[in-house]
This record gives structure tokens, sequence and C-alpha cells, in this order.
């Protein structure tokens, strides 16, 4: 309730801060100054391919950034001033940004956006369920960007939607999106060769948080993880435990930690199975390292792919 009052609040200010800024005799009040459309998108991912595609054509803000959980992101004055006139709003869906309930849409409806405006990515996705600690499967998987195929189909949903919205730079858009997807198709390809590469004994992904459900199953790899859903309790003895017996069961080659969890559970699963850590973290759902190594969503797949097949080749 604290976190929804909060929120309701900011929303207040800044409208409030707007309102005063007296009505706009400006036409085209929906677009930036120099005519390019207002875009937002929900997290660095879509922030990313939406850039590829659109390139200088179009004016980007964007909401949840790298590091911070988009299940439970609190929106800023600079994002909720921003959503009062942006164009077009891009999310992942499948619960990511707190559901249909959560922050993002709070936040859509505060400033009166027309539910016409927001687009959802992942239409396409037949979703997968994740289990909780009573082993009900009970909450949708979001992390399906993982998988090279989805990247696709999203691509060219953002392809589509900028074609129709802004028709004066649709060849734009269309070549620009070819060019991405095509490159796309390449790594879908490349996950295919290498993961068949792989000897079948060993083609067992296991890793701290169950966030690679899409893609494992897309290509043939068996999962093995600590926790199915990002909960205050990730980590705990009971699921460590279960990964220890599903490592019994299994000829495990290496354990993976993400990039932006703690390492202290698997660390303390390689204690007592005797299994390695990978000597570089996966990622599951950020980009934007600042050491500049994954940047964009290519550098993303490209480098989880090659990490996976040079440890358990």
């Amino acid at each position: 309730m604290k976190r929804k009052l909060s929120f309701i609040l900011v929303a207040f200010m800044v409208l409030a801060l707007l309102s005063g800024c007296g009505p706009t005799d400006d036409p085209g009040a929906g677009s930036t100054d120099d005519g390019k459309l207002k875009v937002i998108t929900s997290f660095t991912i879509i922030e990313d391919m939406t850039r590829e595609i659109a390139g200088d054509k179009v004016d980007i803000h964007n909401l949840v950034p790298n590091g911070t959980d988009p299940h439970e992101y609190e929106p800023l004055p600079q994002d909720v001033k921003k959503a009062s006139d942006a164009d077009i709003f891009f999310y992942n869906g499948l619960n990511l940004e707190g559901g249909e309930d959560g922050w993002f849409f709070r936040m859509i409806d505060s400033v009166g956006q027309s539910k016409e405006n927001i687009y959802k990515l992942t239409e396409r996705v037949e979703p997968m369920y994740i289990s909780g600690d009573d082993g009900k499967e009970q909450e949708v998987n979001p992390h399906s960007f993982a998988d090279p195929v989805v990247g696709i189909h999203m691509a060219e949903d953002i392809r589509d939607i900028l074609m129709e919205v802004d028709s004066d730079n649709k060849d734009f858009y269309e070549e620009k999106a070819n060019e991405y997807i095509d490159k796309l198709k390449a790594i879908d390809n490349e996950y295919r060769e290498k993961i068949e590469e792989i000897a079948e004994e060993n083609r067992i992904l296991v890793t701290s948080e169950r966030a690679f459900q899409y893609m494992a199953k897309r290509y043939g790899l068996k999962e093995g993880y600590i926790w199915a859903i990002d909960t205050e309790e990730n980590g705990s003895p009971d699921q460590i435990k279960s990964l220890l017996g599903f490592i019994e069961e299994n000829d495990v080659k290496v354990l993976f930690v993400e990039s932006n969890v703690d390492t202290r559970p698997m660390e303390t699963v390689s204690k007592e199975s005797g299994i390695p850590i990978a000597p570089e973290p996966i990622y599951s759902d950020e980009i934007g390292e600042k050491d500049g190594k994954i940047n964009t969503y290519l550098e993303y797949l490209e480098y989880n792919i090659n990490l996976i097949f040079t440890n358990l080749k």
C-alpha cells in the first residue's frame, strides 16, 4: 500500500507541474519538437532493440535501468512526465513489469494514456510457467527474450508497429529491422549448431534462477536451478538441497551464476557437490555493463551461447 501511495503522489506532483505549463498550440504535441516519435521502453533489452530498428528517427526514454528489478520498479518523476505525452509504449509483458495491476499500468492510468498506444511485444509467445515452493505451476516465466527466436518475433513486432505509426519513415524502419532480424536468425542457427555439438549427456544448464526456460526448451537443454522465482528467499537450505539432489541424479559438468545475483548460494552448491562454477557469469535479463562487454541484445545472446558451448562441450 505504501508503494502504491508513493507512486500516486509522484504522479500527482508531476501532472500538477505539467498542467501549470498551460495548453499548447502545437498540433503535433504527441511528438518531439523535431517531429520524432516519443517512445517509452520498459527495460534495457527492449530499449536496445528499438534503437537498432528506429535509429535516430525516434526519441526513446527507458524506464527500468540496468541492475534494477523490473517486477518492483517505482517510476521516477521524470518517467511519469515522459509517459504523459509519449506516442508509443513498448513493454515485455508476461508479468515482467508487475502484471496488469503492476507499476507499469498504474503509471499508464495515472497519466491518462490511451491503451491504444501500449504494445506488448510477447503476444506471439506461448507462456511457460515456473513453480513455486509448493511445486505448483503458478507464475508465468517472463524471461522469454533469452530465446533468440522470441527476439526475432519481438523485433518484427517493433518494426511493424513503427511502420504503422510513423509511415513517413516506413522504408527506413523496414530496412533497419530486416538487417537486424537477419542477425538474430544467424544467432538462432548458431545456438542450434553449437548445442548440437555438445554431447547429449552434457546438455545440462544449471543456473541460480530458472531464467532460461524458454531457451532451454527450444534448443534441447535440461534445466537445473536453485530458485524458480526471484523472491525474498533465494538460496534457502531446501532450495540448495533440491539442486544437490538434481546434481546427484544427472551428470552435471559445470554450474553457471548469473551476472546480477548473489553468488554465495551457488558457491555452496559447488562446495557440496564438487562441481566447478563457470569462470564467467551468464546473463539473464540485463545489458549495459560498465565494462562495455554486454551492451546490446545481440552481444547478450552471442555471449551466452559461447559461454554455454565453451563450458559444456
